[in-house]
């Protein structure tokens, strides 16, 4: 028996707003599913689908899991989000490498130097 990695789910209060920004964010095209929720669909070869899910909560703890991007151009790269809306956060990682951000309902991602 095999398996396909296909989604990962996102927790959102506004499902249309957060997804409406990871859209902007990585240039992926979003779509209602047929169950209420939105997908963001994956280039092909570039992962899973964001699958955006409503919750009635706001998110309270740092995350247990995260998205780590690797872009050609760090410092462009932050800043561009960060015109976006995302801000920087401090979860303890010190100095490093990379940047840690949020998006604009508090889920961090981080921003790796350029390879």
């Amino acid at each position: 028996m095999g398996m396909r990695f296909t989604e990962i789910c996102i927790d959102a209060r506004d499902i249309h707003a957060l997804s409406s920004w990871w859209s902007t964010v990585l240039g992926w095209p979003a779509e209602a599913t047929d169950d209420g929720d939105v997908a963001l669909r994956a280039p092909a070869g570039a992962g899973p689908d964001l699958l955006f899910l409503a919750v009635p909560d706001d998110k309270v703890v740092k995350n247990r899991i995260h998205f780590d991007f690797t872009p050609d151009d760090q410092q462009a790269e932050v800043d561009r989000v960060l015109d976006l809306g995302a801000r920087r956060v401090d979860i303890g990682q010190g100095e490093q490498s990379w940047v840690v951000l949020a998006d604009p309902e508090g889920n961090e991602f981080c921003i790796l130097a350029a390879e």
